[in-house]
């Protein structure tokens, strides 16, 4: 270990001294002095910060008692040789200058580049009142550009009325309509037209609701009973509308009794085109509507489907009513399957759609050899809905399936025209192209049969 009087020489040493509560850094460097400063970057020392021991180095530099106050302003070092601390005394003048700014709570401010609080609010503030100038003109340049380009609902109002032009809401509309269809004093084209313009309106889910609550409801469903073709049609029209995916409306035709009329219509001589506006009313009376599909099968509904595509002339009919029966199939087996699986359809109506016992009325009414035979339907897409809606009977009808010798001949034809069309796709660069689909709808029934 060196003498006492040795001089260390200390290189980047870094060291935290505290006193009275306040941080000082000492700076070292090679040499037997430090300089002691505050955190901050100033080497100001507080008034009345005390030191034990100080002893002077140079003329300027005073001795102080220990324990003695130091003098604000005052620059302090600690020397490594002798371990005491000294003070470097500023001018009088000085001293006496930053005692007066002492006394009235002021401090010294050595770095000029810093900012008081007072001076970044002050600063903030100005920044704020420049963005709200600016956002302020783009807002009233903004308005002024929608005033340019549009009229206040008030002047319209009075140009409306200087017109004799008055602005309905849906529901006034709806009601005007309903009117001039149930008037006796309307024409027959004015209700067909009324019907027309109903048709567009019922299509949004809250008109049709506010349909059945004025009435209008009833007052087209009766429309179902008219003499004239195409007041049944259009008014079919109107209801196919209303009920689809609302059940609300679907609940009230039920009990207004549209189920009962739309078989009528079915089951009697109409216009091909009363039909088919009649079997759209009636896929959407029933589509998710298991109570519906009930009273349809305990009205023979499946009887009135049967004679209907038995009809000539009535294809296109007949595509659609295979297209609702696989609906209804695979509408219960999915409500089924969803029951188990995540247990969120009410216990009611999953009750409603194990009542509903359509399969067995299927094979009972001859549908399994039915559908069978529309295969022979020319279109891809008719072939298409009739496949799979074999595909959704095979459980039910597969013993008469198998014994139908004209579905094994078919099935055989179509594979072989569809293996053709397949593999045109193929050469096309389709690898998965309709036809091909339609191939293995085809290749999996008939693996089913074997």
């Amino acid at each position: 270990m060196a003498n006492p009087g040795s001089v260390f020489f200390i290189s980047s040493l870094l060291v935290f001294i505290t006193m009275s509560s306040l941080p000082l850094l000492l700076l070292c460097w090679q040499g037997s002095v430090c300089c002691a400063s505050q955190l901050s970057g100033s080497s100001i020392v507080p008034a009345g910060l005390a030191y034990q021991s100080l002893l002077p180095q140079k003329s300027d530099e005073a001795p102080r008692k220990p324990s003695q106050a130091v003098p604000a302003g005052s620059h302090v070092r600690l020397n490594l040789q002798t371990g005491a601390r000294e003070v470097k005394l500023q001018d009088e003048d000085k001293f006496r200058n930053n005692l007066k700014g002492s006394k009235k709570g002021k401090r010294l401010n050595i770095n000029t580049n810093t900012y008081t609080s007072q001076d970044l609010k002050s600063a903030l503030a100005k920044f704020k009142e420049g963005v709200e100038t600016e956002t302020s003109k783009e807002d009233k340049a903004r308005q002024a550009e929608v005033k340019r380009l549009f009229r206040p609902i008030e002047e319209l109002k009075k140009d409306f009325e200087e017109l004799n032009v008055v602005i309905e809401s849906d529901m006034q509309i709806m009601v005007r309509l309903i009117n001039k269809f149930n008037s006796s004093s309307s024409s027959l084209e004015e209700k067909i037209a009324a019907l027309f313009d109903l048709e567009y309106y019922v299509h949004q889910m809250d008109n049709a609701q506010d349909l059945f609550s004025f009435g209008g409801l009833q007052v087209v469903i009766n429309g179902l009973n008219s003499t004239e073709p195409l007041v049944k049609e259009y008014a079919a029209f109107v209801l196919g509308a209303a009920f689809s995916s609302n059940p609300k409306v679907q609940v009230e035709a039920i009990e207004g009794g549209a189920l009962q009329k739309l078989l009528v219509i079915l089951a009697t001589e109409q216009p091909l085109t009363a039909k088919k506006k009649v079997l759209f009313a009636l896929c959407s009376l029933l589509r998710h509507f298991p109570y519906a599909q009930q009273q349809f099968l305990k009205l023979g509904g499946l009887q009135v489907l049967r004679s209907l595509v038995q009809e000539k002339g009535t294809e296109v009919l007949a595509v659609r009513v295979v297209t609702l029966l696989y609906d209804l199939v695979t509408e219960k087996m999915f409500a089924e399957e969803e029951a188990k699986l995540t247990r969120e359809m009410s216990p009611e109506k999953l009750q409603q759609y194990r009542q509903v016992h359509l399969l067995p009325g299927l094979r009972e009414q001859g549908w399994c050899e039915i559908t069978a035979h529309l295969l022979a339907l020319p279109e891809h897409d008719a072939r298409e809905k009739v496949l799979q809606t074999l595909g959704a009977l095979l459980a039910t009808c597969r013993d008469r399936f198998r014994q139908d010798p004209q579905l094994s001949r078919m099935l055989a034809s179509l594979q072989a025209e569809y293996q053709a069309l397949a593999t045109l796709e193929l050469q096309d660069g389709e690898d998965e192209g309709y036809f091909r689909e339609l191939l293995g709808s085809i290749n999996s029934l008939l693996k089913e049969l074997r």
